[in-house]
């Protein structure tokens, strides 16, 4: 069954915040560790998550190797991706736009933070490095579909890239994730396009890519009911 639209809080702030901070802690480091992990073997091999890689790539295009250009490019893709949820919504909801941008700021100066944190990893040389890394990545992609469970239910503020993907799920595909989230891709993609006729190459885009493609909204499925699975959608909004 689906979570009700409109259905009411049902925890308290205290809790929300509680889950909030650690899905937000646990988004930002699998985000980390397939670009890490991806560029620790061979970016065009292994890759990372799609809206990862998009993000990534088209601000490495128009801001080369700035030291903030992780930051910039997450949190500038984020807010244009909110105006494109009010489109679908067919509304513009100042305090939702609002709540993306609160979430936005804490999650791209996490990802800033533990990439600088991770950035010292030796690259590998083996094929047991390989096989490490390509591990890495995957679960880096488990812990994205995981995080997006958790506060996407307390849903107290979202990405606007989750928030797109919770709309096309509730508003447009009766609550199916696994078909959410391949909708969801499509942004990311022209992102990626267009990164590829500026620069003329595609970077982070790999075999962790495609996984990411195929099972993060699975695994956002299961940690529904399996990583704390008392908690339900939470007073879920999707317009008329």
């Amino acid at each position: 069954m689906t979570a009700p639209v409109n259905s009411k809080r049902t925890i308290s702030l205290a809790q929300s915040l509680g889950y909030f901070t650690i899905s937000l802690v646990i988004n930002s480091l699998g985000n980390v560790l397939t670009l890490i992990s991806s560029d620790h073997v061979h970016p065009s091999f292994l890759g990372s998550a799609y809206w990862t890689a998009a993000d990534a790539d088209l601000g490495h295009a128009f801001l080369g190797n700035n030291a903030w250009v992780l930051f910039w490019a997450f949190f500038g893709l984020g807010v244009f991706i909110s105006f494109l949820n009010a489109l679908l919504l067919k509304k513009l909801d100042w305090k939702r736009i609002g709540g993306n941008i609160a979430f936005m700021l804490p999650f791209s100066l996490f990802i800033q933070w533990f990439a600088n944190l991770f950035e010292s990893l030796p690259q590998a040389t083996s094929w047991v490095g390989n096989i490490l890394y390509v591990l890495l990545n995957f679960f880096g992609v488990f812990l994205i579909g995981t995080a997006i469970s958790i506060y996407q239910r307390v849903n107290l503020v979202l990405h606007s890239q989750d928030d797109l993907f919770q709309i096309i799920r509730f508003k447009y595909v009766h609550g199916n994730a696994t078909v959410a989230m391949w909708l969801s891709y499509l942004p990311p993609t022209v992102f990626g396009l267009i990164a590829f006729l500026v620069t003329g190459r595609i970077d982070n885009i790999g075999i962790g890519t495609i996984f990411a493609f195929l099972f993060q909204g699975s695994f956002t499925g299961w940690a529904d009911k399996h990583v704390f699975p008392k908690l339900k959608h939470q007073a879920l909004d999707m317009g008329n």
